[in-house]
């Protein structure tokens, strides 16, 4: 069935409200669990809606925030933007990253999805989000596609990925590439280890002769099909194991 999407949608944050794409399974097929969808640094591009969509034809209710709205921006650019977006993503904070994340699940528990039968994804700089908000919340599931700020921090009251996994509340799938001219191998082995110390089930995957951004298809130049295809399958067993075991 073809999933509903909804780009209009908004849910409610302290502040005031947050634009956020919804994609939901079809009206037919009740959804498994809820699963916060966050961008990379380019924003909610077509390639993000894309993901959300993918989310939907697997059984799940996925919920996009736009965490560039307080500049008035949804996207940088969809398919060469990097340089603007790192520019772009050195305005957010990590109280507005907190503020936005909780409205949505706050909005997916008022929908009928309790902690534990909501997860949390991202993709670069949203991996980095998704693990920091494994660490506030005891949610169902996480993972993180090549999240950065490994061992140096991105954002005022986010720390390093390495000094947060080992407080992790959420079972965590880190999903990164060998590649990576954003982030090391030493870095990748020192966020493994320190997740391993977590109280929770976690698993970092490398991926050898795959970059930042593999799981990119709009991207011809980093996208690594193989990679990105058995990244998928983990992140859709993980889901299905943590949240919503058969």
């Amino acid at each position: 069935m073809t999933p509903e999407t909804n780009h209009l949608n908004t849910v409610t944050t302290v502040g005031g409200t947050v634009p956020a794409t919804v994609v939901a399974p079809a009206a037919d097929d009740p959804p498994y669990g809820g699963v916060i969808v966050i961008q990379d640094a380019r924003g909610v591009t077509p390639y993000l809606v894309s993901v959300c969509e993918r989310l939907a034809d697997a059984g799940w209710l996925a919920v996009a925030p736009h965490l560039y709205h307080r500049d008035g921006t949804a996207e940088v650019d969809p398919v060469g933007g990097w340089p603007s977006a790192t520019a772009r993503m050195t305005t957010l904070t990590g109280a507005g990253i907190v503020a936005d994340v909780d409205a949505c699940l706050a909005h997916l528990a008022n929908t009928g999805f309790d902690s534990k039968r909501t997860a949390v994804i991202g993709f670069c700089m949203g991996g980095t989000v998704a693990l920091f908000t494994a660490t506030r919340h005891g949610l169902g599931a996480a993972v993180s596609f090549y999240g950065g700020g490994v061992s140096t921090p991105y954002w005022d009251g986010v720390p390093p990925l390495v000094e947060l996994a080992p407080s992790l509340r959420t079972p965590w799938l880190g999903l990164y590439g060998e590649d990576d001219e954003l982030i090391s191998t030493a870095e990748i082995g020192m966020l493994r280890v320190a997740a391993g110390t977590a109280a929770v089930p976690t698993e970092l995957v490398s991926y050898p002769g795959a970059g930042h951004a593999f799981h990119s298809d709009d991207r011809a130049v980093v996208h690594r099909p193989r990679a990105a295809e058995d990244a998928w399958a983990r992140t859709l067993h993980w889901l299905r194991s943590r949240v919503a075991p058969a």
